[in-house]
């Protein structure tokens, strides 16, 4: 067999693990030959590869980023270069063909495997691995990457609580998340955050300053409201200065703004995201073995499924507004920004 892998989209912790998953399993279980492309599909549009060997894939289980390197580049995007006559997609499988690839295992989140599936529409062998902090993929439970970043984000929620309680202040945390919540939600309630603001949810301002009120008048000394970027302001701010501003504006005390930004993206990727980056690798070359292609590795009550590739692309993972992780936080206080 020879099998290409790419990593696409944003980088985040898991991909190394992923990588050595899917590579190590061809080559010692199946004796596949792997190419990994660099720099996401930009490297199938320019055929720039390298065979990986069993030895390229050792020690990189712990690391983050990603030892193929990765884009935004969408190959079905009208772009300018697209206007030109470059024909993105046929250059990407006369370059599959060319190699004779007997299947490409695209690691990504929802633009990567939207991408595949177009890539499977025009006469590719495909399997996806979803992979992201936002834990929006649908079909799966979850992303590797996710975990880690709930990590990263829970600690920085940590720190802000000593330096609040000290000033007596109101922080905001903005995490990462444009159309979904899954990341402030989780970090938000395992943080202990008093506000937890996500994209699936309307709020109020007046409902927000009168829950921060009362908790001054219970001489709580401060207050964490963690919220996703994604949550919709008329300025076109950032979600946490758009906040700070709003909420200063109505209560009688401090308020600071924290952006976490790509810190959450960055790092050693936590045990759990190593061992689901593993297994999705491991079922992917299962998979790609048993020529069941066109589909995506998910997990669904501790269980690897495979899913159709159709089902997967172009649609998102919202949190819904009955999610039980919301209505426990409800009953010990929290506030999601609506009128008690």
């Amino acid at each position: 067999m020879r099998v290409g892998i790419l990593t696409a989209g944003g980088d985040c912790p898991g991909l190394n693990a992923a990588i050595r998953g899917v590579g190590k399993t061809l080559i010692m279980r199946y004796g596949a030959t792997v190419y990994g492309f660099s720099s996401g599909f930009l490297g199938l549009i320019e055929n720039e590869y390298r065979i990986l060997t069993e030895s390229d894939l050792s020690n990189i289980l712990t690391l983050g980023g990603t030892i193929l390197g990765t884009s935004r580049e969408k190959p079905f995007k009208k772009t300018d270069q697209y206007l030109k006559e470059i024909d993105k997609p046929a250059i990407i499988k006369e370059n599959y063909e060319k190699l004779g690839l007997d299947c490409l295992v695209c690691i990504g989140g929802n633009g990567t495997q939207k991408t595949a599936y177009k890539l499977q529409q025009q006469g590719l062998n495909v399997i996806g691995l979803p992979k992201t902090i936002d834990n929006d993929v649908w079909g799966t439970d979850i992303s590797f990457g996710f975990d880690s970043a709930v990590s990263i984000a829970t600690e920085a929620i940590d720190r802000l609580h000593t330096t609040a309680n000290a000033h007596r202040r109101i922080m905001v945390i903005e995490l990462m998340g444009h159309h979904t919540g899954w990341l402030a939600l989780y970090a938000g309630v395992a943080g202990g955050g008093d506000v937890i603001l996500i994209p699936e949810l309307p709020f109020d301002l007046d409902a927000i300053a009168d829950y921060l009120k009362e908790r001054l008048r219970k001489n709580k000394r401060s207050s964490i409201i963690v919220v996703a970027e994604g949550v919709i302001n008329k300025e076109n701010k950032s979600a946490a200065r758009y906040l700070s501003k709003k909420i200063g504006e109505k209560i009688d005390q401090e308020v600071r703004e924290t952006i976490l930004g790509y810190i959450q993206r960055g790092g050693s990727p936590s045990p759990y995201d190593r061992i689901l980056a593993t297994r999705y690798g491991g079922f992917a070359a299962e998979l790609i073995a048993e020529k069941k292609y066109g589909h995506m590795v998910a997990i669904r009550n501790d269980k690897l499924i495979a899913l159709p590739l159709g089902e997967v692309a172009g649609t998102l993972k919202k949190v819904p507004a009955d999610h039980p992780l919301i209505a426990q936080a409800a009953h010990i206080g929290t506030s999601f920004g609506m009128p008690m």
